[in-house]
C-alpha cells in the first residue's frame, strides 16, 4: 500500500488513479488529517448571530453588504474544496486529468476535466520544482497542440501527493503507453 488516500480503480475500459484530500499524521498515531472540512458545529450559530445583528444593521447598507459578503465567502470556500483529483487512463484514447470540488459527503458540485489524446501526448513525466526551501515532485503531461506549441498539464496540482504516489501513477500510465 503506497498511501491510504491513494486509490486505484480498475474498470473495463479505463483505470483511475485517485488521490483523496486527506492523509494520515506522520507521527505514527494513525490520526486522519482532513484536507476538506464538512459541517462545523459553529455554523449552527450563524442564524443566531444574523438574528442578533439584524435589528441594529438592517437599515445600514454598508453593514448589510459586509455581513452578506462574509456569509457568501464562507459558503463559497466551503463548497469549492478539492475533494479528490484523478488521472483516468483510457487505453485506446488518452488520459484525462480531473479535479472534483464540493462539500464533503455530498456529490461533487463541480468537476474540471482535461482530456489529452494519446496522439498529441508527447510524454508523461515526474518532475521536481522548488517551493521556498522545499523540493516538490509533480506529474506532468506534455502535449503537442494543433499549432505546434508544447503545453504542460499538471496532474494533482492542488493536492500535490508524495513521491511514492506519483511514482505509482507514473508506472501505471507508462505501462499503458508502452502497450500502444
Amino acid at each position: 500500500m503506497v498511501a491510504p488516500e491513494f486509490v486505484v480503480l480498475q474498470r473495463p475500459g479505463f483505470n483511475e488513479f485517485r488521490v483523496e484530500n486527506w492523509r494520515l499524521a506522520r507521527n505514527g498515531s494513525g490520526r486522519v488529517l482532513m484536507g476538506v472540512y464538512g459541517w462545523k458545529w459553529y455554523y449552527s450559530l450563524i442564524p443566531l448571530v444574523v438574528s442578533l445583528l439584524w435589528p441594529p444593521i438592517h437599515d445600514n447598507n454598508l453593514a448589510l453588504g459586509g455581513l452578506f459578503s462574509a456569509l457568501a465567502c464562507l459558503l463559497y470556500f466551503s463548497c469549492t474544496q478539492v475533494l479528490h483529483e484523478s488521472v483516468v487512463v483510457i487505453p485506446p484514447h488518452g488520459i484525462q486529468l480531473e479535479t472534483h470540488r464540493g462539500f464533503p459527503s455530498f456529490p461533487p458540485l463541480t468537476v474540471t476535466r482535461q482530456f489529452i489524446p494519446f496522439a498529441s501526448l508527447q510524454d508523461f513525466v515526474i518532475h521536481e520544482g522548488l517551493s521556498g526551501w522545499n523540493v516538490r515532485y509533480y506529474l506532468a503531461a506534455i502535449r503537442l497542440s494543433e499549432n505546434g506549441e508544447y503545453q504542460i498539464h499538471v496532474a494533482f496540482e492542488n493536492l500535490l501527493p508524495h513521491f511514492e504516489v506519483l511514482l505509482e501513477v507514473y508506472r501505471g500510465v507508462q505501462a499503458v503507453l508502452s502497450n500502444d
